[in-house]
């Protein structure tokens, strides 16, 4: 049985009521882990990018600065309308309502960012999901992770634990990781 806060409800009532709940376009918070995941990315332009969990699409409008096609889906449909408006003019960006893990985009990708979503599986679960997304590389692909360090109610697992179960995949070699005040960012590289 899935956690209710994993459901398509659960997140449509809270864009519903705030349409940026998290402050993603304005929080200092958010604003700088946006600049240090760009800095992380930077070193080289990517072909296909996918974004699980792209909420009202901040990040992924600045994706789009470095990809060739951006992939992004949220499981509300509030949020997707709010992320498809930000995006519109970036013809190189595809945003559509969906979830992880019935709905991943067609085709490889060479770059995935899961950004503040892992927290929302168990470890099993994620873990299944991690092995599903690297089937879709290709050796070389970078996967990019960035967590919250603080606890929630309607988290299951914390940020380090999410990040300790990339790491435990064997078909990722991890060869960047931050440890901010507030966050942790990882970047791995398919085998």
């Amino acid at each position: 049985m899935s956690h209710p806060t994993t459901s398509r409800a659960f997140f449509d009532r809270i864009y519903l009521q705030d349409a940026d709940p998290w402050r993603f376009a304005s929080s200092e918070y958010e604003l700088g882990r946006y600049e240090v995941t760009m800095q992380a990315l930077s070193t080289r332009r990517y072909r296909h990018a996918f974004e699980p969990g792209c909420s009202i699409g901040v990040l992924t409008e600045r994706l789009a600065t470095i990809c060739e096609c951006v992939d992004a889906i949220d499981i509300s449909s509030t949020a997707v309308r709010q992320a498809s408006l930000r995006c519109s003019r970036l013809s190189n960006v595809t945003i559509r309502q969906g979830a992880l893990p019935t709905d991943i985009p067609a085709g490889t990708f060479d770059l995935l960012v899961l950004s503040e979503i892992g927290y929302y599986f168990d470890s099993a679960q994620l873990r299944s999901l991690i092995d599903d997304l690297v089937g879709r590389m290709s050796s070389g692909s970078v996967f990019l992770a960035v967590h919250w360090l603080g606890s929630s109610p309607d988290h299951i697992l914390s940020g380090s634990k999410v990040h300790e179960v990339i790491s435990s995949a064997e078909t990722l070699t991890q060869d960047l990781g931050e440890n901010h005040t507030e966050f942790l960012l990882g970047r791995w590289v398919c085998k």
